[in-house]
């Protein structure tokens, strides 16, 4: 047998151990730190989503474009018309309408909202999942402390990692099996998104007995190529083997399994990836999961990067972030955790109020939009404006550092805690000033 065969095969045998002996209970642990534990889900909108269409119109400006803007829960608070759900749930939203940011690529605006750093020098700065995830995370716990669904990594890789950080704070990710799309010509109209982590059962003629013995197996073996070879490879290495025997080993990797819920509580999200996934990061908050981040955009059939007949494709997505972020929100408030988990909704940067010839806008990082909701925010709030046609911000202009030094308060992490690089280095989990108006 290859080296490679053997190590799929044992790690293959550890969905046949039961309870995982080697780690104690969540709740044991939570018990023991006496307060409520704190989650955060980032609602990443992937191409650039635009503000003007959806949380900072301009209905009396020729940059308007054809959405008409309603009424919220909040007087004087008004959203785009194909987002009602959110509407409703108003007075438990912060929007920061004075994003101004410097990274007008892909590529670039993808890594500076991630991490709070420009992209380049030395230093691998890790992903904002990663650093909270860490901070409110525990090592004991069977479920990664970080997941990622169907993330968009293909603008820039390193905006995922977890940098100097290493690999035990890395995101576990959950893929796609399949993308139905409803609204297209000869989809299945009752089909939902299925979503999924590979090899988390055994294999076709692998009985639990065999698996068991040769995870023992791997184990031992394992153990003295640790002890021989002592380098980060090996480590890294190492952690990610344990990391996926972990998880195949708990029985809470059911919160992976979307099929436990009603076609009702699965049709209230939304049957496409964002509101699926929306539905799994409801269930893995449920289990104590830290950082749970959601992609809208590229994969969904249409994206934010609305270079051309922005319209019908915001509707469209707009649909999709209502349908899961509004019943998401409602779930999480039904089963009291609303209050110990903050979402954020943001993307690379915005796009330009001015609709070019192609019925479409632009990228554009001068002055956008992002929102805050949930444990730690105050609702029904709103930071900044911009000017009357949008290209600039006329009041309370705040950056990157300062959205993420938000976040981290309001999850109940010092965004000045530091942690150290190889070389010695401290970085901050967040340079940035927390914006106090909109902390509650």
């Amino acid at each position: 047998m290859r080296r490679r065969e053997f190590f799929q095969s044992a790690l293959a045998g550890a969905m046949s151990m039961g309870a995982c002996r080697w780690f104690p209970a969540w709740a044991a642990e939570q018990a023991d730190q006496g307060q409520p534990r704190r989650h955060c889900i980032l609602l990443w909108m992937s191409g650039g989503p635009t503000q003007t269409d959806t949380f900072d119109m301009k209905p009396k400006h020729a940059n308007g474009g054809e959405f008409k803007e309603v009424e919220t829960s909040v007087p004087g608070m008004r959203f785009s018309e194909h987002l009602p759900k959110l509407a409703q749930q108003a007075d438990k939203l912060a929007i920061i309408r004075s994003l101004s940011t410097k990274e007008g690529d892909h590529g670039r605006g993808t890594f500076l909202m991630r991490t709070g750093h420009q992209p380049g020098g030395p230093i691998r700065y890790p992903a904002i999942g990663s650093s909270l995830s860490k901070e409110l995370g525990f090592e004991t716990a069977d479920l990664p402390n970080y997941v990622s669904i169907t993330p968009a990594v293909a603008f820039n890789p390193a905006a995922y990692s977890p940098g100097f950080l290493g690999p035990k704070y890395a995101a576990a990710t959950v893929g796609a099996i399949n993308n139905p799309q409803p609204q297209q010509p000869g989809a299945d109209p009752e089909g939902f998104a299925e979503l999924g982590v590979d090899y988390l059962s055994l294999p076709n003629g692998v009985e639990k007995s065999q698996a068991a013995g040769r995870l023992e197996l791997w184990n031992s073996l394992q153990s003295g190529f640790l002890t021989s070879r002592r380098s980060d490879v090996v480590n890294a290495q190492d952690t990610v083997y344990r990391r996926a025997v972990r998880v195949m080993n708990s029985s809470e990797v059911e919160a992976f399994d979307l099929t436990q819920e009603t076609a009702k509580v699965r049709e209230g999200y939304g049957r496409g990836r964002f509101g699926q996934g929306c539905l799994m990061a409801r269930r893995l908050i449920e289990r104590g999961v830290s950082f749970v981040e959601v992609s809208l955009g590229f994969g969904d059939g249409v994206g934010w990067d609305t270079h051309q007949n922005n319209f019908p494709s915001v509707k469209t997505l707009s649909d999709q972030l209502d349908a899961g972020w509004g019943t998401l929100m409602t779930e999480l408030q039904e089963r009291g955790l609303l209050e110990s988990t903050t979402i954020l909704w943001m993307g690379e940067f915005g796009r330009t109020p001015t609709i070019n010839g192609n019925a479409g806008r632009d990228h554009f990082p001068n002055a956008w939009t992002c929102v805050l909701a949930g444990g730690g925010i105050k609702g029904g709030s709103i930071h900044g404006a911009t000017s009357e046609d949008g290209r600039e911000v006329a009041d309370g202009k705040v950056d990157v550092p300062d959205v993420l030094a938000t976040l981290s308060r309001a999850v109940g992490v010092d965004p000045a805690h530091e942690n150290i690089t190889s070389i010695g280095r401290p970085v901050k989990v967040a340079e940035g000033k927390p914006i106090q108006e909109i902390l509650s």
